[in-house]
């Protein structure tokens, strides 16, 4: 309540002092324009609960902004890359080659232009497996998602086909013998293969694999990726986030109109989330580029190759290296991972068809401890990934006898088996006990009448008073976050030359504190809008 004597109303200027008036003023003004025009809170984006606010929540819009960053430096290097392996200069290197090259060491921003998307690449193919394996774990495929996860299966497809297709590009000696590599193990494929291979070999020259593979990579396969992924977020804004992984059979699983209007709007509260970790991905790609620069290998054809090995990148290695299984032919190779891909692609109904049958796996829960026959296959095929990969990494090319691999993979399977199994019984001595204690808490105080649930995040204050507190209590950190724009930004301007490896660098970390910086500023904001109150109202 408001004092009888003469005190100020909060948000005055003679208690906020001019500076944080003007400030208040300014961004009100602001937020009313771009409100009178856009009526952004009003836009159907769903709210998501609080305990959606982490970023392993988010690991799907970490693909999302990574893959759009990709298209953004991809569209820009359009700008000097040259699809041709024709020679026109004496030294008789392809046009494909010695366009990156001249990327590399004349085009302005060149050098930290390809190697934030030769880096973000690498980054979505991550992310994506993340994103997967966290949702294998986790059940996000169950009812009514089945759906939304076949198509993210598409998804992380298309995105190693990205990979697969750029890699060639550059022309250099070692993507042209990995493409090869690949070509025969797509080739190798029954039925399918006879038809693949024409479509991406062309009239069989290089000229005419170079031009199919630019086709695919910068039209067809992006072109693919975002059609599906707004049916996929379509989906998203229609399901809801996935639920927290629970051992309770009946856990909602799907939010209700209801439920939305508990929890707010999408703007302002997801959006700076979103803003932030977006902010948080662009500085750190950055910063990782600046520091290592990518050189680029010798080119097909050139005089000092050498013997390079067809040595594709990490994202294939396991691939590779199985096909150098002995008596794993690439076309048992080929076929067993088709397979797998199938049994990904249609993982939820098998789990329902298998349930149905089975009545014992069965299992409606989500929990991964719950679930210790999913738990098995996930860790299995994440270890399998992990330990191939490196085995490609450091034996390329080189033939493993049966002996060898069986002892690998069986032994891995079989300690991975133990460990769950054992974890897994302990869990079911204490099961029915943690059942019965949850039930005692949900039938105490909380549940007993003329009792309130926990408090919810607080509604952003009044326009009149919106930054107020923001400006208030987080002075020192805007002013630190101000000085991390402003000093990296006047040593941009300060530049004389954006050429070269060294003014890149230096370029690209400064670009990168800013982006981090304006993280950090984001970070405070809605830390400050959207906190708990020290107390609970009554």
């Amino acid at each position: 309540m408001a004092g009888s004597g003469g005190g100020t109303a909060p948000g005055t200027s003679s208690e906020l002092g001019p500076i944080a008036s003007v400030y208040n003023r300014s961004l009100n003004s602001l937020w009313n324009f771009l409100e009178s025009r856009t009526h952004i809170s009003k836009w159907p984006y769903r709210p998501q609960p609080e305990f959606s606010f982490n970023p392993s929540y988010w690991t799907g819009a970490f693909v999302a902004v990574g893959f759009m960053l990709q298209v953004l430096t991809g569209l820009l290097l359009l700008f000097y890359y040259d699809p041709s392996t024709a020679s026109i200069t004496s030294g008789g290197l392809p046009q494909a080659w010695v366009s990156t090259q001249y990327v590399i060491t004349t085009a302005p921003f060149g050098w930290l232009l390809l190697t934030s998307h030769l880096y973000g690449a690498y980054a979505v193919i991550m992310l994506a497996f993340v994103h997967f394996f966290r949702g294998f774990y986790t059940g996000v495929y169950k009812r009514p998602r089945e759906v939304s996860w076949m198509l993210g299966t598409v998804l992380l497809l298309l995105m190693l086909g990205m990979g697969f297709t750029g890699y060639l590009l550059p022309y250099t000696a070692l993507s042209v013998g990995a493409t090869d590599v690949g070509l025969a193990l797509v080739n190798s494929v029954p039925l399918l293969g006879p038809i693949t291979y024409p479509l991406i070999q062309g009239n069989g020259t290089f000229q005419g694999l170079l031009s199919r593979m630019f086709a695919l990579h910068v039209v067809l396969i992006p072109v693919s990726i975002l059609l599906i992924l707004y049916v996929h977020v379509t989906l998203f804004e229609s399901h809801g986030i996935g639920p927290r992984a629970s051992s309770d059979p009946r856990a909602k699983r799907v939010l209700t109109a209801a439920d939305d209007r508990k929890l707010g709007s999408w703007f302002p509260r997801v959006f700076l989330y979103m803003l932030k970790w977006g902010l948080v991905y662009v500085g750190c790609l950055l910063l990782i580029s600046a520091a290592f620069l990518v050189k680029l290998p010798p080119a097909f054809g050139a005089a000092g190759q050498g013997g390079a090995s067809p040595e594709p990148d990490w994202y294939f290695l396991w691939l590779y290296k199985f096909a150098d299984f002995q008596y794993v032919t690439p076309t048992i190779a080929v076929l067993l991972v088709g397979v797998l891909a199938l049994f990904i692609l249609f993982v939820p109904w098998i789990e329902t068809v298998v349930g149905g049958v089975i009545h014992q796996l069965k299992n409606p829960r989500t929990h991964p401890r719950d679930r210790p026959v999913v738990l098995f296959v996930a860790t299995y095929l994440l270890s399998f990934f992990a330990l191939m990969t490196i085995w490609g990494g450091v034996m390329p090319g080189v033939t493993i006898p049966v002996p060898m691999y069986v002892a690998y993979l069986g032994s891995l399977a079989l300690v991975e088996g133990l460990v769950i199994a054992f974890f897994y019984v302990r869990y079911q001595r204490s099961y029915r006990a943690r059942l019965q204690a949850t039930a005692e808490v949900r039938r105490g105080p909380m549940a007993s009448a003329g009792t309130r649930a926990p408090p919810q995040y607080r509604k952003a204050p009044a326009p009149a008073s919106r930054y107020q507190e923001f400006w208030d209590g987080s002075s020192a950190l805007v002013v630190m976050t101000l000085a991390g724009l402003l000093v990296p930004l006047g040593f941009i301007l300060d530049q004389r030359s954006y050429v070269g490896a060294g003014n890149e660098q230096a370029f690209g970390i400064a670009t990168a504190v800013m982006a981090l910086a304006l993280a950090g500023m984001v970070q405070v904001l809605e830390r400050t809008l959207f906190r708990r109150p020290s107390t609970p109202a009554v």
